[in-house]
């Protein structure tokens, strides 16, 4: 039989929800190492000259270069999505973070090779970025677009759910290393294994990866002569509006996930007392509610519309934003845990339906670029300077600056979410 006459190989759906699942686990391990790293670690080994607030604001501008890095990922990676298929680009985006990620764990520090050290940790973190750029929108087309009819909100929160599962692996072993080692030794040789015990992951998810088939969409797409060539220019040039409102309406999600691991981490560590395990502790137990919202949005996107699942977790994180004064506080733990918990459980709300809602905005043959660059364009405006700018507003003005400037994020996306919902009652009128 010729290509044009074979029935196409489906894919399962356990393979498919493990291949979206699994990779963007590692992916998010990945990335959550080095956040964790940027408040622990690397202020004293990479900016050791600098004052201990100095050296804190340094390190989260390392952490930003990979949000700067992701909307080029999002072009590069998503081209070849685009244009010769999803699986060979997430093997490619895999790769691509991973070894970024274990090459950290292999830098000399400051006082071996001085200023040239942090030039090299921001250069592997722009790797990580890079990577992750291409990985979340692939992984997400992956889902949705081999999910049943009706099923699209809940195939698509499986790469979601990559998330809390990379943090818990992130934090538990940063924790597991907490315990079995004092700081001396953590910090002269024990930071490193997370960095370098993360090439074990990847191997399990390049393995996963390479045993599955090219999308249905994606077939059907290349079949009918849809590809384009040059899906960016494509994106910018006639989707505009979707670029624009995608990467509003998912700001507040990023600014609220990272106020509640990077800054709160920093903050509460630092100003308000925790060990460093305790807090993580304290961590891990938001991220399980973050990782119950998840699957919860999704299942509630498939009967009233991703958009209109988003647009009610944004208001109520508007309203958590008044909550930061209040309940984050020192000498309070369990407090604490619940302000955690809470905040991550919202997130996980808006979080679950996130990846289907960009995907919808962009037609197949520039869906894995227009969705990334969506998704990734909102983590430099959301993510990138929410953990500094943060620190910095608690220092000048309080706590209570940091929910304000929660609530005025997500207004931003709450009215983005409107402009959507307004277009697709438009186009169904």
């Amino acid at each position: 039989m010729t290509p044009s006459t074979a029935a196409p190989v489906a894919n399962s759906p356990g393979r498919v929800l493990a291949a979206s699942l699994v990779g963007t686990t590692i992916e998010f391990f990945d990335f959550y190492i080095y956040a964790t790293a940027a408040v622990l670690v690397f202020p004293k080994l990479f900016f050791p000259e600098s004052s201990e607030n100095a050296a804190m604001l340094q390190s989260l501008a390392t952490f930003a270069v990979a949000f700067i890095a992701r909307p080029v990922g999002s072009a590069l990676f998503g081209h070849y999505g685009d244009r010769i298929g999803r699986k060979a680009t997430l093997v490619a985006a895999l790769l691509t973070m991973g070894l970024s990620t274990v090459a950290i764990g292999l830098l000399p520090t400051h006082d071996r090779i001085g200023l040239a050290a942090p030039a090299l940790l921001a250069l592997c973190r722009f790797g990580q970025g890079l990577g992750l750029g291409g990985e979340w929108g692939g992984a997400v087309l992956l889902a949705t677009e081999n999910a049943p009819p009706g099923k699209r909100a809940w195939y698509g929160m499986f790469p979601q759910l990559g998330a809390p599962l990379g943090f818990l692996l992130s934090a538990g072993i940063f924790l597991l290393l907490g315990k079995a080692m004092d700081d001396a030794a953590f910090l002269a040789w024990g930071w490193r294994v997370p960095f370098i015990a993360s090439a074990l992951l990847v191997i399990v998810g390049l393995w996963v990866r390479l045993n599955i088939h090219e999308t249905p969409d994606f077939r059907k797409a290349m079949a009918t002569g849809q590809r384009v060539r040059l899906p960016m220019r494509e994106v910018l040039a006639g989707h505009g509006f979707a670029v624009a409102v995608g990467t509003l309406a998912a700001f507040a999600t990023f600014v609220l996930f990272y106020l509640m691991t990077v800054f709160t981490l920093g903050h509460g560590t630092t100003k308000l007392g925790y060990t460093r395990e305790d807090f993580l502790l304290m961590q891990m137990v938001g991220i399980l509610f973050f990782a119950a919202g998840i699957p919860l949005s999704a299942w509630y996107g498939d009967r009233r519309g991703t958009v209109h699942t988003m647009l009610l977790a944004t208001l109520a994180i508007f309203a958590f934003g008044l909550l930061f004064q209040p309940l984050f506080q020192a000498a309070h733990p369990w407090q604490v845990i619940g302000f955690l918990s809470l905040g991550l459980f919202l997130m996980g709300l808006t979080y679950g339906p996130c990846g289907t809602m960009l995907a919808s905005l962009y037609p197949v043959q520039v869906r894995y670029t227009g969705a990334s660059l969506s998704f990734n364009l909102a983590g430099i405006l959301g993510a990138a300077p929410a953990p500094y700018a943060a620190t910095w507003l608690a220092g000048k003005f309080g706590i209570a600056a940091v929910g304000w400037y929660l609530c005025a994020t997500a207004l931003v996306t709450g009215l983005a979410l409107w402009a959507i919902g307004r277009r697709n009652a438009a186009s169904k009128a």
